[in-house]
């Protein structure tokens, strides 16, 4: 009885190590635009879920809703999305992304806004709908890590609703770099958009981030994000987890709080991922 109790407690042990030491790549396959998921060649992932926003220092110009404004003002914005996010895995080195919401966005101006805003604007509809094509541009050897690659495209939609909507192309590039070690994966990314107030390319949203599996059906996700344009307080403090409840079945949570004054405040979503082969 001893004997086989002690196989039982090794056996788990080893597997939970090697569970740790894996590379999220050669387990999941292609990176992702969301945190902690990978889809693998010929795979299709199906997540839907819900997400909010809540930002009581959201910064806006009444020019934004048709006021002769340019003054900069701290209002509050929050919103509640049902969300839809699909991927497939075309090679072990490209897949495709469409991702869109149905969002319920409420703003209510500063109390110091005396340019004619109104006081409270609600806009509800169909809203970030966008695409990707993601690239994996060099597998992880030895001490190189994996690069990766995207491109994702956002068209108009609700050209004349300042909250959900935006009337013009918006297109994106993202780069970056995945390292793996024995306590975890190691991700660098940037984003490079298209300025079109001063027409030229900009440095987006950057990240450092952190995975590790847990266990065979845990993995943990951390990351720092921001900068967008160069901007110094507007990074957020991103955790996320996803726990395999079945064979195809994740249950995934994540949570971002904006750490500096022009960050969102808080940002959690919860969701059902599906694995179809």
């Amino acid at each position: 009885m001893i004997k086989s109790v002690t196989a039982v407690a090794l056996s788990s042990v080893t597997i939970t190590l090697a569970a740790w030491g894996q590379s999220p790549d050669s387990s999941r396959g292609l990176r992702t635009s969301m945190p902690e998921t990978y889809v693998a060649r010929h795979q299709l992932l199906v997540f839907p879920f819900g997400a909010l926003s809540r930002d009581h220092n959201f910064e806006y110009q009444p020019a934004s809703f048709g006021i002769a404004s340019d003054q900069d003002y701290r209002g509050h914005f929050r919103t509640n999305e049902a969300q839809l996010f699909l991927a497939y895995g075309i090679s072990d080195w490209l897949a495709v992304e469409v991702e869109t919401s149905d969002i319920h966005a409420r703003f209510q101006k500063a109390p110091d806004d005396t340019s004619g805003t109104p006081a409270i604007i609600n806009q509800t509809g169909l809203s970030d709908f966008q695409g990707q094509i993601r690239m994996r541009l060099g597998r992880e050897r030895g001490r190189r890590p994996e690069f990766f690659a995207g491109i994702e495209i956002l068209p108009p939609l609700h050209p004349h609703q300042a909250l959900i909507g935006d009337g013009q192309w918006d297109v994106k590039g993202e780069i970056g770099a995945t390292r793996t070690y024995g306590w975890g994966a190691m991700t660098l990314r940037t984003t490079i958009e298209y300025n079109r107030g001063d027409t030229h390319w900009d440095l987006g949203e950057s990240s450092l981030e952190f995975l590790r599996p847990v266990s065979r059906n845990w993995r943990v996700f951390a990351a720092i994000e921001g900068g967008e344009g160069g901007a110094p307080d507007d990074w957020t403090l991103v955790t996320a987890a996803g726990w395999r409840v079945a064979n195809g079945v994740t249950l995934k949570f994540a949570n971002a709080v904006g750490i500096f004054s022009k960050a969102v405040d808080w940002e959690p979503q919860f969701g059902l991922l599906w694995t179809i082969r």
